[in-house]
């Protein structure tokens, strides 16, 4: 939480609308952002929300004040912003959306120039406190234009991933977030047939907030897909503004993000085995697996998309995945992107003539994991205290983020949440599906105790 205004959090802005983010905010967070990054071109884009177009004018109306040239993109994805930030050269974008919180929410997401990201210890904490003292440094009279990025973008997404794709059948669920024009130009260049789910964007969320990780928000999907299994090679589907996707097999399954960022490296290893892969620390005996088989370099980074796209630009690497289902891509400026992950697995696919559900169960059976389990606790430090004491003595430990504790035959990262009273935990063997169970029961018992 912010020290002046709680909807700074350490990534991003993002709180309840009016009440913790409204338009006066964003004017002066305009200002702000001008002054701490000295940006003279700035492209803002925003989701579905109905607060979108509001707080959107408001930012500009306050970068404008500062002498900044607004390049307006309307509706968009998240990843759209990067794109246009780092193709057309502009020194900042600001993309107005609040993911997967609930409709009352907005936030915005920043970045400077080649879309490098500005967090709480890369200009955000100083961009909050210029925001409350209003202390403005520049002034102007900026212009501001719109423009259409969905062909070039398009382009974009096919130059990096979309090559030699077979026609696969693919089940597509946007969600009624901000995907679902950028599917439509996909779908005119890529010789994927798309079925289209809740399409149309809307910020009422007439199917619920778009967020496909809770079970209610795939329901209906994964219904469509078992009815029917193998009528598609694989579902697709993706958060409001779309920089986060999550993958259903022909049979409905859905698929533990930890397993797609295993068949994402595979993916780019595929078209050059001498490139390095960043993954997190939470689950990781899949991922160095595979790209050890392939020749490739894994190199672990802690979670959270600044530390992710800083190690990926300090060693070069192709890929950066998280099991929260964020990928990022050197051939997307080291950003996070929900549609080329949708090209690569379509790409995998179609070229290994096997379908998704043998291609998971493999890794499934070679690494079971418990997914990440949250606990509610009292005092997140005691538990994670109480949990080392008890096993640390006896493994090999890591702290590069939380406590990663490692056995011959089964390991465990341990998490506190950086917003609020939660603990995650991740357990994972080597093929003991059993023995997985039941050191997850056994953890938490410890820390719920």
């Amino acid at each position: 939480m912010g020290q002046y205004f709680p909807a700074f959090k350490a990534y991003d802005v993002r709180g309840r609308y009016p009440e913790e983010l409204n338009a006066e905010l964003c004017r002066a967070i305009g200002r702000a952002y001008a002054d701490e990054t000295g940006a003279k071109t700035v492209c803002l884009g925003r989701d579905i929300r109905l607060s979108g177009p509001e707080l959107l004018d408001a930012l500009a109306e306050g970068l404008m004040e500062a002498g900044v040239d607004v390049i307006d993109l309307g509706l968009a994805g998240t990843e759209m912003v990067y794109f246009a930030t780092a193709f057309y050269g502009y020194d900042g974008g600001v993309m107005i959306t609040a993911s997967h919180n609930p409709p009352e929410y907005n936030g915005l997401k920043m970045v400077r120039h080649e879309s490098r990201p500005i967090s709480s210890d890369s200009g955000l904490n100083d961009i909050e406190r210029r925001a409350h003292e209003q202390k403005w440094e520049r002034t102007g009279a900026g212009t501001r234009t719109g423009i259409d990025v969905y062909q070039d973008f398009t382009d974009h997404l096919m130059r990096v991933a979309g090559q030699g794709l077979k026609p696969l059948k693919v089940l597509a669920n946007p969600g009624n977030g901000a995907a679902g024009p950028a599917l439509e130009y996909l779908a005119k260049q890529a010789p994927l047939q798309f079925e289209v789910m809740n399409g149309e964007p809307d910020g009422h969320f007439p199917n619920g907030v778009p967020n496909p990780i809770l079970e209610e928000s795939r329901a209906d999907m994964e219904a469509k897909m078992q009815a029917t299994p193998g009528a598609y090679d694989f579902g697709v589907a993706w958060d409001g503004d779309y920089d986060r996707c999550f993958f259903l097999d022909e049979n409905g399954r859905f698929i533990e993000g930890y397993y797609i960022v295993g068949l994402l490296a595979q993916a780019v290893l595929a078209h050059d085995a001498t490139q390095t892969i960043i993954y997190d620390p939470r689950l990781t005996w899949n991922t160095e697996e595979i790209v050890a088989k392939a020749g490739g370099k894994a190199v672990m980074s802690k979670s959270g998309h600044a530390f992710i796209k800083e190690k990926m630009r300090e060693v070069d690497a192709a890929y950066g995945g998280e099991m929260s289902a964020h990928h990022y891509f050197r051939d997307h400026w080291y950003c996070d992107s929900g549609m080329i992950p949708l090209l690569l697995i379509a790409g995998l696919v179609g070229s290994s003539g096997r379908s998704l559900a043998s291609l998971v169960d493999a890794m499934i059976e070679a690494y079971p994991c418990s997914g990440e389990v949250n606990s509610v606790v009292a005092d997140a430090d005691e538990s994670l205290r109480r949990v080392e004491e008890a096993y640390a003595s006896s493994g090999e430990v890591d702290r590069i983020d939380g406590l990663s504790v490692s056995y011959a035959e089964w390991r465990f990262n341990l998490r506190k949440s950086n917003t609020e009273p939660v603990i995650r935990l991740n357990v994972e063997t080597r093929g003991d599906e059993a023995l997985m169970r039941a050191k997850t029961e056994e953890l938490l018992q410890m820390i719920r105790s």
